[in-house]
């Protein structure tokens, strides 16, 4: 499902840094640190046909330094850019942590432009860096037709995936961002992007946006959890906490009393540690199973994976929403065809 659109495109394009910005003054060039900027990036793509690029440095570090206030930065930089004339905009950022700050982006982005949040896995310098590609494949996405009302999207070695499915699931190599559950959304080729159907997301939350972090945990259980750890979380002052539990969302039954315990006083949700599929509601009835969490005041996380799951229910909650509309969101949001 390919669409086209008048030229010329206009995408704005925004590095907040990562890999694809790092350099090094080493011979061997090892030891690289964030240092490029937008301009410095686009400088190195090969013009892009029939669209208009315009560069804008929002921050100059890793990924696993972001922070709550860069990305609220980021969601009204795309907004402005796109109330000003953008068909699209890019956002170029350290992979470490894509998969969670591109779903917080999708959380709130309520334009029908498409929101593109790339990286690198090789750094400027290195040989077969792969950045320039996934910056000229995101601009590609960032002025397709086909790629609006979708949301926010991730774009990496050609393939498009949805902000609420995509995984890094390796630590290393050119190639690592999969949607394990559903597949990609969409890939780049020859100049164009293609989908494989309409889009599919559910509307983006309409409450307050996040004042500051909050302190939401996300613990995953382990052979021979009796709930200690649990409890000393809640002992913490948590607003929340996410749990990765086993299979289709089981605990053990220590932990599951636990559970029951917690979630009188604060939202306890469990999602899936096993990297693909959902969590159920009814199938087992043992004690620690998915129907007997629920019955104790768990929500369960469906087929958001543990780390969306911890992003979605910080966001609800510095929103301020009670326990009901944590259970409605997450019903939503991780029902099947949310964001695949």
């Amino acid at each position: 499902m390919s669409q086209q659109l008048p030229d010329p495109r206009r995408v704005a394009v925004a590095s907040l840094g990562g890999t694809i910005t790092m350099t090094s003054d080493r011979s061997d060039g090892r030891g690289v640190v964030p240092s490029l900027s937008a301009a410095d990036l686009l400088s190195s793509v090969p013009g892009i046909a029939h669209v208009e690029v315009e560069s804008t440095t929002l921050a100059t570090v890793p990924g696993a330094s972001l922070e709550l206030t860069d990305l609220l930065g980021v969601l009204r930089w795309a907004r402005d850019a796109v109330d000003a004339g953008a068909d699209g905009v890019v956002v170029v950022q350290g992979t470490d942590t894509i998969e969670e700050s591109a779903y917080l982006l999708d959380l709130y982005w309520d334009r029908s432009a498409p929101l593109v949040v790339t990286g690198a896995m090789r750094a400027a310098q290195a040989p077969g860096a792969d950045g320039p590609a996934n910056l000229s494949a995101s601009v590609v996405t960032a002025a397709s037709a086909g790629a609006r009302d979708r949301g926010v999207l991730v774009v990496l070695a050609d393939q498009v995936h949805a902000a609420a499915r995509v995984r890094k699931t390796r630590s290393s190599g050119p190639d690592v961002f999969r949607s394990p559950s559903f597949g990609p959304l969409g890939y780049v080729d020859e100049g164009g992007v293609t989908f494989g159907g309409p889009p599919s997301r559910p509307a983006p939350l309409t409450g307050d946006l996040p004042t500051g972090p909050l302190l939401v945990p996300l613990l995953e259980t382990f052979l021979g959890d009796d709930g200690r750890l649990l409890r000393v979380v809640d002992d913490a002052g948590c607003d929340g906490v996410v749990l990765a539990g086993f299979g289709v969302g089981h605990l053990s039954r220590g932990l599951a009393d636990v559970v029951e315990e917690v979630a009188t006083r604060r939202p306890v949700v469990v999602a899936t540690r096993t990297g693909a599929g959902t969590t159920y509601t009814s199938t087992y009835g043992f004690p620690g199973s998915e129907s007997d969490l629920i019955g104790r005041g768990a929500v369960l996380a469906g087929w958001l994976d543990p780390r969306k799951a911890r992003i979605l229910l910080g966001c609800l909650l510095g929103a301020g929403s009670d326990r009901s509309t944590v259970a409605d969101e997450f019903r939503r949001r991780g029902a099947r065809g949310a964001g695949a």
